[in-house]
């Protein structure tokens, strides 16, 4: 895949992911880099959520927008 194509694809799963969590900011959607266990960590600490709503929360998430 084109770099290019590659690093426009993660800008656009990086403003749904903003979309989707407002509290989460900038630096740590960064530190993600397309890590569904580090962005369920992020979500438990930014919301105070139990580690399995904030699992589900990403699978949810994973299925719409065709992330893994």
């Amino acid at each position: 895949m084109n770099k290019d194509i590659a690093a426009g694809n993660l800008k656009q799963l990086k403003g749904k992911i903003k979309q989707q969590w407002g509290k989460l900011t900038d630096d740590e959607i960064d530190q993600i880099e397309g890590n569904t266990e580090i962005l369920a960590g992020k979500l438990q600490e930014r919301y105070g959520w139990e580690r399995d709503e904030a699992e589900r929360q990403v699978k949810d998430f994973s299925k719409r927008h065709g992330w893994q």
